[in-house]
């Protein structure tokens, strides 16, 4: 997969379209390999995607200590 700092994510609720968008502090988003320009994800690919977790390992990568 790639990997990235940043991630957003669009999706429609019924009543119109939303966007989520998270940056993470540490450690990097990691993807499943895009077919034709579009990435499908399972509901818990997308939550361990959300949280920083490499899905092939899913293993927390970095969790903060404390909120500053």
């Amino acid at each position: 997969g790639e990997f990235q700092l940043t991630v957003r994510v669009l999706w429609w609720s019924g009543d119109g379209m939303n966007l989520y968008a998270k940056r993470l502090e540490r450690g990097r988003f990691v993807w499943p390999q895009a077919d034709s320009g579009t990435v499908h994800l399972s509901p818990a690919q997308l939550s361990m995607l959300l949280e920083g977790i490499d899905w092939r390992h899913p293993e927390r990568t970095w969790q903060p200590t404390h909120a500053a």
